[in-house]
């Protein structure tokens, strides 16, 4: 399959399409949600966390999606809020997203779970969104938007599709506004980016594009405790995610998760959920 992905988004399709990452994500994280998790006490499993999460961002869509409404998730993974959000609601939503074998697992637990005629699972990058202008009522990312190599071009392509008064709800990994420079490399070097957005920058990219902010629900404590939660259950199932996972990959897994509890102890990471609306 062609396309013209930038080379930032290319590297990441070809990471996630990797079997070492659909069996780590897939295991560690739950399988349906691949985000930051919010952790109410030290028992909360990666997944409970992590759909809490989901729930939290579908809060502020209360009272604005109903079973008219078409809903847009970018960079959807395996399409856990995807799902929720069709059976909460009852609104129809497109999972967008540039992982085929994400997808296609995407397809299978919507129709396992009798969705797939509310949920349309589409391949494609945020940042050449394969839709209509003014498509949808509300469109939903998490945690996704820094795999982007062009995340203002995300955020345009956000604006285009969203009808007049419709919603952008998202989360993402963000570096701090005051982030002292070159202490995020050995994140950056990981993940293979350059950079990382920041509040300001969203909240500027927003501006430029005809979305009015309505609020941001900063959880950066929650960086920490994540990947400390990951690191944690990582190394407990290392035996077991051994069998089907390369070594040296789970590995280099263990040293980055350190690298982001670090960056968010140190103060040097953002993560929240934005709200946006279209003038």
């Amino acid at each position: 399959m062609t396309n013209s992905f930038s080379e930032v988004v290319q590297v990441t399709q070809d990471y996630y399409d990797s079997t070492d990452a659909d069996v780590f994500y897939s295991s560690i994280w739950g399988g349906e949600d691949i985000h930051i998790g919010l952790y109410e006490s030290e028992e909360d499993t990666v997944y409970e966390a992590s759909r809490r999460t989901v729930q939290r961002v579908a809060s502020f869509a209360q009272g604005q999606l109903g079973e008219d409404s078409k809903v847009l998730d970018i960079g959807a993974g395996y399409g856990g809020a995807s799902r929720y959000l069709a059976k909460e609601f009852g609104c129809h939503v497109t999972s967008l997203n540039l992982s085929e074998v994400e997808n296609k697992k995407n397809r299978k637990l919507c129709l396992d779970q009798g969705l797939h005629r509310l949920v349309d699972v589409a391949f494609g990058s945020f940042e050449a969104i394969p839709f209509e202008d003014e498509s949808f009522d509300l469109v939903w990312s998490q945690d996704a938007i820094l795999h982007s190599g062009n995340r203002e071009k995300v955020v345009q392509e956000v604006s285009r599709v969203l009808k007049k008064g419709g919603r952008f709800l998202f989360t993402d990994i963000m570096q701090s506004d005051d982030c002292p420079e070159n202490v995020l490399q050995p994140i950056l070097d990981r993940i293979h980016l350059q950079s990382l957005g920041s509040p300001a920058f969203y909240t500027q990219a927003a501006q430029k594009f005809s979305l009015e902010k309505l609020g941001f629900d900063d959880q950066t404590a929650q960086i920490a405790n994540h990947y400390a939660k990951v690191l944690r259950e990582t190394e407990l199932r290392q035996a077991e995610l051994e069998q089907k996972v390369n070594k040296d990959y789970l590995e280099r897994m263990k040293v980055g998760l350190q690298h982001w509890v670090d960056g968010g102890n140190k103060g040097h990471l953002s993560w929240g959920i934005f709200q946006f609306q279209k003038k």
